[in-house]
Formats: C-alpha cells, structure tokens, sequence
C-alpha cells in the first residue's frame, strides 16, 4: 500500500480476498439476496471508506451490513444504522442530504469520513480477531491519508478497539457513550453507541443522544491543533 491515495486505497480494499470466511459469506449473500433486494444487484466485495479527503472527523464504525453496504457497495448505505446515522450527520452540518440510499444518491459529505474498521460483511456481524487484524492496515493507510483528521467517532466497542489498535494507545482506554481520550500529537477518540437497530429500538441510543456525539465531534475538530 506504499505510495497510495485514498482512490488506490479504495481499489486495493475492493480487491482484497484475504478473509476466506468473509469472502464465502458476502459473496453466498449477494447470490442469495432478501426477498425485498430481490431484483437488485448487490455489490458482494469489501467497502471502502466514503468522504471528504480533508475531513477533520473520522466516523468508523464495525463492518459492513450484508443486505446493506453488501448490497449497495458504500459504507452505512442501505440499512437501518446508516439511516440514523446520515440524518444526524445531515443535522450536524456534514452531509448535504439526510438519506443514504444507493451509491448514487446524491450524498457528499462535509468536513468527515465514514469507514468501517472490518470492510466485508462478516456472519451474525461478528469477525474473528483473525479477520479484524487482517483489515486494520487498510485503515491505518486510510487514516494517515486523511491527514487534517483531528476526531475520530468510534461507533461502539468495536470501533473503540480498532481505534487504540491503531493509535498504538496502551492501556486501552474504557469504551463508553461519550466516552473522550487524548492523543498527543494524534486525533482524539469519542465514544458512541453503535446506530444498530438493536440500540435505537430499545432506546440505548437515542437521536439527541448521538447529536450530541456529533456537535462535541465538531466542536473537537474545528478547535485545538493540527496532526503532526
């Protein structure tokens, strides 16, 4: 991945078929399908992040959906958990639309970057450690280069790991939703809950509730110092 840019990042992402369970997986999804996607041609191949390349706010979440981003081929697009997800960052000011529908909906973002640290659809949403180390190089490489990203929002327990993993942070600090930790001369970790439906169904994450994930994001990101 010497020598990238995000678009040849992007390719190389597509391209990967490193994880033989993961690739059995999405691959049997898109043959299969739901009935309600039935006519529709899914994108079965890893997703690659989605955003503005000057993006201050890095918003990684967990893997891609199988009838989601594995149907539609752009991160948080298709499925419950980006419907929550891009009418907040619409809120936020940092997406021009609040829907995210298909790959060529229209949809740009402002200011923040969406990826996933698992980038295939993984059984029952779970990837093995095996499958979660093998995807974080594609993050590292993506996140140095976004190189004004001073916030990252890590969506649930997962994104949290993903993010010390790749900060090299030691002691991992405890998840939580709001959760803040510092990185000297690095972004800074913000913690929320996942927008899964099994979160915003039983009220654990609510709308304002992850507002308020999304302004103290922007606060951080428009505030403090540069990278270095």
């Amino acid at each position: 991945m010497a020598g990238s840019t995000l678009e040849t990042l992007s390719q190389e992402i597509v391209g990967c078929r490193a994880c033989p369970r993961l690739v059995e997986w999405r691959e049997q999804v898109a043959r299969e399908k739901r009935a309600a996607f039935r006519e529709q041609a899914y994108w079965g191949k890893p997703v690659p992040g989605f955003g503005d390349p000057r993006a201050r706010i890095l918003v990684l979440g967990l893997a891609p959906a199988a009838h989601g981003a594995n149907r539609t081929g752009r991160v948080f697009t298709g499925d419950r958990s980006g419907d929550w997800l891009f009418a907040a960052m619409h809120r936020a000011g940092l997406a021009n639309q609040p829907t995210s529908d298909h790959i060529d909906d229209g949809l740009r973002l402002s200011n923040a970057y969406v990826a996933a640290a698992v980038r295939c659809a993984p059984p029952e949403n779970k990837p093995t450690p095996e499958e979660r180390d093998n995807c974080l190089p594609f993050a590292r490489v993506e996140l140095d280069l976004l190189e004004e990203v001073r916030t990252i929002v890590c969506l649930g327990a997962f994104g949290w790991d993903a993010a010390c993993r790749l900060l090299a942070i030691r002691p991992k600090p405890r998840f939580g939703h709001g959760a803040e930790h510092s990185v000297e001369g690095g972004p800074s970790l913000l913690g929320c809950f996942h927008p899964s439906q099994q979160n915003t169904f039983t009220g654990k994450l609510t709308a304002a509730m992850l507002d308020e994930v999304l302004a103290r994001a922007v606060e951080q990101a428009t505030g403090g110092c540069r990278r270095t």
